[in-house]
């Protein structure tokens, strides 16, 4: 086993960032960023949508209406994986394409109680700007029309990277 210092690889210093952005999750519609992809036989007589998959590309823009400049995408899947609360399991990669973290990528994987007020996930790593990332991203639902599915969540996310 080899041991490398971070700048042999060409990292620099270890910084903090911050970034904020809302998350629009579109179900409905002529041009749905998340479309169901599996269920189970239960599925939609279950209060918690149980064993509902979705794949996503969710656009992710400066301010919470739809029209507001896209900065990237969240693509991955979100499950619901709870039978006795509505939870979902997040897998997903933050794709930016604007700015100087154009390219770039974060990954999340975590729990998502939809129904509280904030919640948080893991950042568990990352790409090009953000290699060896770490941190958390919190979410709290914007809006949600409980006609159509639809929400904007807005999310938070602290990551450290080099």
């Amino acid at each position: 086993m080899k041991t490398y210092l971070p700048k042999s690889l060409g990292l620099k210093k270890e910084k903090l960032s911050h970034l904020h952005f809302f998350f629009h999750d579109i179900v409905s519609g002529p041009n749905p960023t998340a479309v169901r992809v599996a269920e189970s036989p239960s599925t939609n007589s279950s209060s918690t949508l149980f064993g509902y998959i979705a794949m996503i590309d969710n656009p992710l823009t400066m301010g919470p209406e739809p029209e507001s400049k896209v900065v990237g995408k969240a693509q991955g899947i979100y499950e619901s994986a709870a039978q006795h609360e509505l939870g979902l399991l997040m897998v997903l990669n933050f794709v930016f394409s604007e700015g100087k973290y154009n390219g770039s990528t974060l990954s999340l994987l975590g729990r998502n109680a939809v129904f509280s007020g904030i919640r948080e996930m893991p950042i568990i790593g990352g790409s090009r700007a953000f290699r060896f990332a770490r941190g958390y991203a919190q979410a709290k639902t914007h809006t949600f029309d409980l006609e159509t599915g639809n929400a904007v969540v807005e999310y938070n996310v602290y990551v450290l990277h080099y």
